[in-house]
């Protein structure tokens, strides 16, 4: 048992063997009766296996994957293997692509190596990158018009990209919008010189051409380009402040040893669920420390009232939608995908393995059980009418 932790082959094996139990259980629950089972819900019939190699961190790995037939449901897919795939899929691409764009092939190799010690062909890596940019391009061009989005985050991040023979960083701007059902879904992404105006009035545009609409307030950073991009764009949307960025912008203005008490004084600022006591606590802290840090109080006044928008929506809402904090969550994810490569040997190549990996984000999110956000309670009367006063001033 100890050989199996201690050598990539033992974890190839033990990987192989649990998912291949797997397996055998969701094709029994996708029929509705165990193999060889007698049963009234019984949906379809076992049909033999199929073969399957992937290759993975730990080498490539062997199935036998179970056939259906004559099944109500469909054809039988290992949701598994299918969300595994893609995400590998797109990160090997990148890696393989390096060698064919003046990438230290001895850096590339180490990667591929950490990641199973594979290899490619040129005939492979159009194949795959193929495949893969018909999935993404599937989910980034699709009409949005079936539902509204009265909420929309967006975030960025930066990724090294390799371009006219220089290293730069450039931003990955992601936006996620929140149905009228509460249900969370990736919008967009794509790669952009810096989170300028421009780049942002481009992602604007095209949720708009694609038919964003009923759009009530927009969560972001305070970052003037998206600042600049919302007014433009989208008259009339309330802006909310993300609360997060904003306690971070205040503790920079003070040294590391009175950050802890200013941390704790801001959860007491923002802890009243009314705008008025909340304003008025802003003051009074501002006030205490004004004298030895008069930029932190300049911040704390100038931008308290950009981050208590959400205070005019229920109390169960405004957690979830008074930061970017869900968003950042998986900016973080994406981040251990990238970390492997480091440096990407193009933009198309970022955007790829970032989408391939919001792909199966927001196939999550399409069949949760549990809906993010309960926006029915916004039919009691409390509450009416309140998106459409969202943008009030």
């Amino acid at each position: 048992m100890q050989d199996i932790f201690q050598k990539k082959e033992g974890l190839g094996r033990l990987a192989e063997a649990v998912i291949q139990k797997l397996m055998e259980e969701e094709a029994c629950r996708h029929i509705g009766a165990e193999s060889y089972g007698r049963s009234p819900s019984r949906r379809g019939y076992r049909n033999g296996y199929k073969p399957r190699r992937i290759r993975t961190r730990v080498g490539e790995l062997s199935f036998r994957v179970p056939q259906v037939r004559e099944c109500t449901e469909g054809p039988y897919q290992p949701s598994m293997l299918l969300k595994w795939q893609r995400s590998e899929r797109a990160l090997l691409t990148s890696c393989a692509e390096m060698y064919f764009q003046g990438v230290s092939t001895r850096a590339v190799q180490e990667v591929l190596e950490e990641m199973g010690g594979m290899g490619f062909s040129a005939g492979q890596i159009s194949r795959i990158a193929s495949e893969l940019d018909e999935e993404i391009n599937q989910l980034r061009a699709r009409r949005i018009s079936h539902t509204e989005y009265p909420f929309l985050l967006v975030d960025a991040r930066y990724e090294h990209i390799r371009s006219n023979g220089h290293i730069v960083s450039k931003a990955v701007l992601v936006s996620v919008g929140i149905t009228l059902e509460g249900r969370r879904e990736v919008l967009d992404w794509r790669v952009g010189d810096s989170e300028s105006e421009e780049t942002w009035s481009e992602v604007f545009r095209n949720l708009k051409d694609r038919g964003l609409r009923g759009l009530k307030m927009v969560t972001s950073d305070a970052h003037e380009g998206i600042r600049a991009a919302v007014r433009r764009h989208f008259q009339g949307t309330a802006w909310q402040r993300c609360r997060v960025h904003f306690k971070r912008d205040i503790l920079k203005k003070a040294p590391w040893q009175v950050r802890k008490i200013l941390a704790r004084e801001l959860r007491a600022v923002f802890a009243p669920e009314e705008r008025r006591e909340c304003m008025q606590r802003a003051e009074e802290m501002a006030e205490r420390w004004e004298e030895r840090y008069p930029s932190l109080s300049r911040i704390l006044r100038n931008g308290i009232e950009e981050c208590l928008t959400v205070c005019r929506l229920p109390s169960s809402l405004r957690r979830k939608l008074c930061s970017t904090n869900m968003l950042e969550r998986q900016m973080q994810d994406l981040k251990k995908r990238t970390a492997v490569v480091r440096i990407f040997p193009n933009a198309a190549s970022c955007e790829r393995l970032i989408g391939a990996r919001l792909v199966e984000l927001n196939e999550k999110w399409a069949v949760a059980e549990r809906r993010y956000l309960d926006l029915e309670q916004l039919a009691h009367p409390e509450y009416q009418g309140v998106l459409d006063a969202l943008g009030m001033t």
